[in-house]
């Protein structure tokens, strides 16, 4: 079994005691790929830092998160811009709107959300979106650009089946990570419904492990764990939900073009 976690912040200070054994652990476990979303300028030298130590395994992404659209946001999309200039990136992520931690600040998320779908439409890579409590509010920019071919995930996808077929209608992923194993996050009656092929799996490392090490650092490797959960969902094999997500992220990344 071959299994990719699409979301994880391994460079993050969590990991500054044990980064390079929970690296190992997850490819030890089966996880043979890592895909790392930028979160400002801040975190890309880390993040860069770790993809040129497993270049095979861990494979970056570049973009603006929400939470980090403050005063200074066009300087730092400008930054954004010129990695790249200098750098292949297997998609512009994590990007999007966040009006759960701050809504001052909506109007330029919104903004910065634009640009970097219009960066990526240019590059012709897929989006990784953050959509924590403004997934009607993403709906609205991605309508706009429905017929523009653009591509990509809903990160941490939580929604209801009527979300997810909406996402999925407009082209998109979902990414599903340790909030499906919770109890009672209604999430495995949403997974039941809805067809494999649009499904990726992520850990949002350190952040939101499944159960039973909820509340406690996650790491790739706890990929397993979620397969689990999808497996006995919809009752097939843990083999097929390895191969068939594994499968979705090359489709969507190509980070093995790049490998």
């Amino acid at each position: 079994m071959i299994f990719t976690d699409t979301h994880t912040h391994l460079y993050l200070d969590a990991f500054n005691d044990d980064r390079h054994e929970v690296v190992q652990r997850a490819i030890d476990q089966g996880i043979k790929y890592m895909l790392l979303p930028n979160i400002d300028s801040g975190s890309a030298k880390d993040m860069l830092n770790l993809c040129f130590k497993f270049p095979e395994t861990c494979f970056p992404m570049m973009g603006l998160h929400p939470t980090s659209v403050k005063d200074n946001y066009r300087n730092e999309l400008d930054i954004v811009a010129e990695w790249f200039e200098k750098k292949h990136f297997v998609a512009v992520g994590e990007i999007g709107i966040d009006l759960y931690w701050d809504k001052s600040f909506q109007k330029q998320q919104e903004e910065a959300f634009r640009f970097q779908i219009e960066l990526a439409m240019k590059k012709n890579l897929p989006i990784v979106i953050h959509s924590r409590e403004s997934f009607d509010e993403i709906m609205a920019v991605l309508t706009d650009y429905k017929d523009a071919g653009i591509r990509g995930v809903f990160h941490c996808f939580t929604g209801s089946l009527k979300q997810a077929n909406s996402a999925i209608d407009l082209g998109f992923y979902l990414g599903i990570g340790g909030v499906l194993t919770f109890k009672n996050s209604g999430m495995d009656k949403v997974i039941e419904s809805v067809d494999l092929k649009h499904i990726l799996l992520e850990t949002d490392a350190p952040f939101l492990a499944p159960a039973p090490f909820r509340g406690k650092r996650n790491e790739s490797a706890y990929i397993n764990l979620i397969a689990n959960k999808i497996s006995e969902v919809k009752k097939i094999s843990k083999d097929e939900v390895a191969d068939r997500t594994t499968q979705n992220a090359i489709d969507l990344f190509k980070f093995t073009d790049h490998a």
